[in-house]
């Protein structure tokens, strides 16, 4: 088999798996935020597939260029697929997709006019330069959002997909910076295989945890109180119990960057127990969720509370802990279904 023959099996082997992944992650996750982006990076990765060549070219076929800005914009696809798959709170905003489209748009006129008028360096360049912004911006928010996720498998899972992707764009964004010319088949064929394994490594990674875990679709938080033990388990309550006084009489989730480290030290037992712990015996997957529930509980009662009628929502929001009001108010209407304000005009009505 010659090289070209090897490169084109590389490359059609990978834009078929990336096309089946996001029909699956559509098909049985569709009302999952994270699961959409996750197509769309997986659409958007064919289009890479499909394209992408080591070197600087400053002749680029008509057909090809909507190809390349499709695989360029994607790169902020991966970024909010990020987000959305560590923060169970993320939501799209509009100008998400003024940047997506921004980016596209600088891709496709750097193939069309700005590299054949001879500055097919500068084009490369900057170009790369924004995948790596955004790629440092992803690896960040792993690295910042990783520890709160509470169920182990899926957390490996996870942060292997964004690493794998991340690695691969970044190494990539390099050779494109520091490549003079066309790099040969050679390289090509090699660039391709390496993606075709990754993108076999992660959908192999995918199909060893339930998808459920991984793309979790948004439920009513669980019960602040936990349930009685049985048995065996009266060691785990005993934990369970010291962990929901420290919530509840020293109130540390009002503590500024509280993480699950400092309450395991607090308990004394490991961090992967606590985990464990508040995932399996509290029901929470996510350990900012379970933060926030106890912060909202605070400020539901302080809202209800006739004698802070006049206490500003976001002197009520700070005091439980949340750093602004913005998350505070998407969080509340998350649990509520209503905005503070509107939950202690209600709670007023109803006195």
């Amino acid at each position: 088999m010659t090289l070209a023959a090897t490169e084109l099996a590389f490359r059609a082997a990978s834009v078929a798996l990336l096309l089946v992944l996001a029909v699956s992650l559509l098909s049985d996750f569709r009302n999952v935020l994270a699961a959409r982006l996750g197509a769309a990076f997986a659409l958007g990765s064919a289009a890479h597939a499909a394209s992408y060549s080591i070197g600087v070219s400053s002749l680029v076929p008509v057909w090809h260029a909507p190809l390349i800005a499709l695989s360029t914009g994607n790169i902020v696809v991966f970024w909010l697929f990020t987000r959305g798959l560590f923060d169970e709170a993320f939501r799209l905003r509009w100008w998400h997709g003024l940047i997506w489209a921004a980016v596209t748009a600088f891709s496709l006129v750097g193939c069309l006019w700005i590299a054949p008028g001879g500055n097919a360096r500068f084009s490369v360049t900057v170009v790369n330069l924004i995948v790596l912004g955004f790629i440092a911006l992803a690896v960040a928010q792993t690295i910042r959002s990783w520890s709160a996720d509470l169920v182990e498998r899926r957390r490996r899972v996870r942060a292997f997909i964004v690493c794998a992707a991340a690695l691969y764009g970044g190494l990539n964004a390099l050779l494109q910076i520091l490549a003079a010319g066309s790099a040969g088949d050679v390289a090509n064929t090699i660039n391709a295989g390496v993606l075709a394994c990754i993108v076999a490594a992660i959908a192999c990674a995918m199909m060893r945890i339930d998808g459920a875990d991984l793309f979790p679709a948004s439920t009513s938080a669980p019960a602040i109180f936990p349930q009685p033990a049985r048995g065996d388990e009266s060691a785990d309550q005993k934990l369970i119990d010291a962990l929901m006084r420290l919530m509840a009489e020293e109130r540390v989730y009002r503590q500024e960057n509280i993480t699950i480290g400092v309450l395991a030290t607090r308990l004394k037992i490991p961090e992967y127990r606590l985990r464990r712990l508040i995932n399996q015996r509290l029901g929470y997957c996510n350990f900012n969720v379970f933060l926030n529930n106890h912060r909202i509980e605070e400020a539901k009662a302080a809202l209800a509370d006739p004698a802070q009628a006049e206490v500003p929502i976001i002197t009520i929001a700070m005091d439980a802990g949340f750093q602004s009001l913005g998350p505070f108010n998407r969080a509340f209407k998350a649990v509520t279904g209503v905005t503070p304000t509107e939950y202690r005009r209600l709670k007023v009505n109803a006195a």
